[in-house]
Parts: C-alpha cells; sequence; structure tokens
C-alpha cells in the first residue's frame, strides 16, 4: 500500500462492465482509484482476454478482462461502475446479458455508477425514470425520454445512483463512488 491509498473499501469488490470502446481514462482512472482504496475491481466484458479503450480521437491501451458476462452474478459485487466513451455503451446497450446484469444491479439497491455515455446503458433497464441523472450532454435528450431528471453537474447522486458527464468529472465522481459504498445499501429501485 503506498502513502497515497487506504483500506477503506478492503473486503469490497467491484465490477466494471465495459467492451471494445470505452473510453480509456473512464476504466482506468476509476479502477486505479478504487483499487487504491482497498477494493478489489473486476473487469467485466463480453469475451475474453482483453478490451481496447479510446483515447480520445484514436484507439488507446488494451485492458484484461477478468470475468464475461455470463459468468458474472450481482450477488458477488458491492457496486458497478459503467465507464463511458460512444462506441463501448452503443455495444452493451443491445446485448440482454448485459442489461439483465446492469437491471439487477439497478434493483438491487447497490451502488451504481455511469460517466459519460454509461447512462445509454441504465436507460435499457427500464429502471431510469424519476431518477436525478446526468450524461455526456449529447444524451440529455435521451435520459429525459426515459423518465429522468437530467442536470448538469459534475457528480449527481440518486439513492446509490451516480452518474457524471465526462472525464474532467472523474475525481468528483471516484469520491462519490466510495462515499456512497461506505453508506451502504440503499432501498432497491423500481
Amino acid at each position: 500500500m503506498s502513502i497515497f491509498s487506504s483500506d477503506k473499501l478492503k473486503g469490497k469488490k467491484i465490477a466494471i462492465v465495459a467492451t471494445d470502446g470505452f473510453e480509456q481514462v473512464e476504466l482506468t482512472e476509476p479502477k486505479s482509484y478504487l483499487e487504491g482504496e482497498g477494493a478489489e475491481v473486476e473487469v467485466i466484458s463480453l469475451k475474453s482476454g482483453s478490451i481496447k479503450g479510446w483515447d480520445k480521437t484514436d484507439w488507446g491501451d488494451k485492458v484484461d478482462v477478468d470475468k464475461v458476462i455470463s459468468e458474472a452474478r450481482v450477488a458477488d459485487y458491492d457496486a458497478l461502475v459503467l465507464p463511458g466513451g460512444q462506441i463501448n455503451p452503443d455495444k452493451l446497450r443491445v446485448e440482454q446479458d448485459v442489461v439483465n446484469f446492469v437491471g439487477e444491479f439497478m434493483r438491487s439497491g447497490k451502488v451504481v455508477a455511469a460517466i459519460c455515455h454509461g447512462p445509454w446503458t441504465l436507460i435499457e433497464t427500464g429502471l431510469v425514470h424519476g431518477k436525478r441523472m446526468t450524461s455526456f450532454p449529447s444524451i440529455k435528450t435521451d435520459l429525459k425520454n426515459a423518465g429522468a431528471q437530467w442536470e448538469d453537474s459534475e457528480v449527481v447522486v440518486d439513492k446509490g445512483l451516480i452518474t457524471s458527464r465526462n472525464p474532467d468529472d472523474i475525481p468528483a465522481f471516484n469520491k462519490k463512488i466510495v462515499e456512497e459504498i461506505l453508506e451502504g445499501a440503499h432501498a432497491p429501485r423500481s
């Protein structure tokens, strides 16, 4: 453990669901931050091996996949993180295994955190109606059409549902994930 890390989240396990085209810093920075707080973090994807990030304007680095979505169980995790990027959530939201996993997380009351275009996958669950949320501005209308109450803030929390707009919001996003996990489970969302 370095002088910059802690064990606040020791014993906690966090799932990051992503596929090729995730916005690189929206996966790597939360993953590193949460691990630095003592959490075990697993990258879950549609395929085994590795997935490739998108770094602003071109393909970025690969990230190892720990588990495929068909093997993942909500009961094994304390929180879920959904990175954005345009490509990643657009691929995830059409995969029924992903939508089922994310929907079960939403109904569980456990912490769910989505940044940038990540809320696209949340929309597919049918569970964002009435929720206070934010996102990348280009999907604001999608969230509103799904019944969410959209606001332009760096981080918005609604009973353990955490959303942020873009990579500039990552520091506030990361801190809020830790705070919400430490608060514990919320009432199930429906």
